[in-house]
């Protein structure tokens, strides 16, 4: 049997960690789908747009050897993508594990025999941080080299 593998992200200003996570998440299936979050949901659960627009991510993330498939995801119940792309893991960082939307995630694809797995974030590398120093050198604060250190 084909284990197929769901990782979903944002994968917007894609760094080390997002390789990571597809890497890691490969070794765990047969077979992996990059589900990619569209522009509009991102907004909603984040409060902000991406930098890189969802055609691009998905063309960027659909070129990463771990990866065989690439799904847009244009709603957030990941229940509704389980039903139009059916997988048997679902992986996540770890930042969820023994949280209230992590176990009601984990107890609803466990009801369609999905397994939730969940990794480690690479701590030294995000995005939050690459937009961070962006902003700041784009507004002048800092030089290069402190803004890279933010």
């Amino acid at each position: 049997m084909t284990v197929v593998g769901y990782a979903p992200g944002a994968w917007d200003l894609f760094h080390v960690g997002h390789l990571n996570i597809l890497r890691h998440a490969r070794e765990r299936c047969d077979y992996l789908v990059a589900g990619v979050v569209d522009d509009d949901m991102l907004e909603l659960a984040k409060g902000r747009r991406p930098i890189i627009p969802v055609v691009e991510r998905a063309e960027i993330v659909r070129h990463i050897g771990f990866v065989d498939e690439v799904y847009i995801e244009t709603q957030p119940d990941k229940l509704l993508t389980w039903q139009e792309r059916p997988f048997d893991r679902f992986f996540k960082g770890d930042d969820w594990r023994g949280t209230p939307k992590g176990e009601a995630l984990e107890a609803r694809l466990a009801a369609v025999g999905v397994e939730v797995v969940y990794f480690p974030y690479t701590m030294h590398t995000s995005s939050t941080q690459l937009r961070r120093a962006l902003s700041l050198l784009e507004s002048g604060v800092v030089d290069d080299s402190e803004a890279l250190e933010a």
